[in-house]
């Protein structure tokens, strides 16, 4: 069996499953940002006429986090938001995450630096990019709300239907100022944003091996882009490490492998070594070309962070590169770390500091302009490149601009001389 079927198998109490059955697997962990008020909406609707008081099924199972709209961009948002504090403080639910400096940043970020994602559960969340947790060796995938209701009753998740498995081998080593990011990106414009529908994609090779965390996140959370169920990353020593020193988990850690012999509908192999810096061109994330095919393109704005690329390490990328640099007069930078615990090491570190003297706006943590809806909307006709994950038209807030996605370096590069930039020189 590959990696999610033996999850899947454990999960639904059976020796084994195949690819086409259909399940019902426990849930493990079940998250949901602001839109936990449509999850509401719908988990009160299931008790109606039962006489009996909603109340979800494990507290301790269930996270929310506000971040895509925080602070708060409208009276809406802000009753809404009203309205899940309430819920919380009324459920008991735990592991909450509210816009506060010494708990909050985005979803995807908060779920792994907190340890509340383990190799070999199953995660779910009312958010596509749930799966990005693959990369801890979990089984985690987008639902929609009323799915999410049904989680919160019951604790698993009705009608799965077991995926079939691509697997992707990525071998050598990445070159200078190539990046996690570009691999990805690099992969889904060879298979298309509908090349992987309805599987899985399983990420093998030494290149795989050798990346931190960190890099498996950025790939696992674009795995969505070529139509994955989810993304997942075998877990290893690399798994274990993250999980003791940065998320501070104690305990035995359930590491789940494929077996040797397990079946994939597919086998794609890259050659990270071979890779250029890849820019995903407007208006699909699949319109992958070279950085040479569009080096010398005019850019408005430069976004870095995200649930893709915010972490550290992408700060300490960007931050080394415009230091000691000022943005192109024309140019507007904005950095939205993915955690407030990000915020706080990248301002003892310095780099918040070398991107500020460069010209850069430095946001709070949360998913800022990547939705469209505030911090940072386009103006008609301008030009965004991007760290974050979709560049569909309009999704920056404006149907007229333009939206090109790529890695820290690229971005940070391109800031400076105000057009599309090779980073490697």
């Amino acid at each position: 069996m590959t990696i999610v079927q033996k999850i899947l198998a454990r999960a639904t109490g059976q020796s084994s499953v195949a690819v086409g059955d259909i399940v019902e697997p426990r849930v493990d962990l079940a998250m949901s940002h602001e839109n936990a008020a449509l999850v509401i909406n719908q988990f009160r609707e299931i008790y109606k006429g039962t006489g009996r008081e909603p109340i979800v099924w494990d507290p301790e199972r269930i996270a929310i986090i506000f971040d895509h709209r925080v602070p708060a961009e409208s009276s809406k948002t802000a009753t809404n938001q009203k309205r899940i504090r309430e819920f919380v403080a009324a459920q008991g639910i735990g592991k909450f995450h509210d816009m506060r400096g010494d708990q909050g940043g985005i979803c995807h970020q908060i779920l792994p630096e907190n340890g509340y994602v383990r190799p070999g559960q199953v995660v779910v969340g009312t958010d596509s990019h749930t799966t990005s947790h693959g990369a801890l060796g979990a089984f985690a995938f987008g639902i929609g709300a009323t799915e999410m209701a049904a989680v919160w009753a019951l604790g698993c998740v009705f009608n799965v239907e077991v995926p079939a498995t691509m697997k992707v081998v990525v071998r050598g080593v990445l070159p200078e100022g190539v990046a996690p990011k570009d691999i990805i990106l690099n992969l889904i414009g060879r298979v298309s944003a509908e090349g992987a529908n309805f599987k899985v994609i399983e990420f093998h090779g030494d290149a795989i091996r050798s990346m931190d965390t960190s890099g498996r996140l950025t790939i696992c959370n674009m795995a969505v882009e070529a139509g994955a169920t989810s993304g997942i990353v075998p877990a290893d020593e690399e798994t274990v490490r993250y999980l003791r020193e940065v998320a501070g988990v104690t305990g035995e850690l359930d590491v789940v492998t494929p077996d040797p012999d397990a079946a994939y509908s597919e086998v794609v192999e890259i050659d990270a070594s071979s890779l250029v810096p890849q820019i995903a061109c407007p208006h699909t994330v699949d319109h992958v070309k070279a950085i040479t095919d569009v080096a010398g393109t005019r850019v408005d704005q430069v976004v870095i962070g995200s649930c893709t690329n915010g972490r550290l390490d992408d700060l300490a990328v960007a931050a080394r590169l415009v230091k000691g640099h000022r943005l192109a007069s024309h140019v507007r930078m904005l950095v939205f770390p993915a955690s407030w615990r990000i915020y706080k090491e990248a301002m003892q570190r310095g780099y918040l500091s070398d991107l500020i003297d460069a010209g850069a706006t430095v946001m709070n943590p949360g998913c800022g302009c990547c939705l469209g809806v505030h911090q940072g909307a386009l103006g008609d006709g301008e030009v965004a490149l991007s760290t974050t994950n979709r560049n569909f038209k309009g999704r920056m807030g404006n149907p007229t601009a333009e939206v090109y996605l790529c890695s820290p370096a690229v971005a940070a590069a391109s800031a400076i001389t105000g057009v599309i930039t090779d980073p490697r020189g």
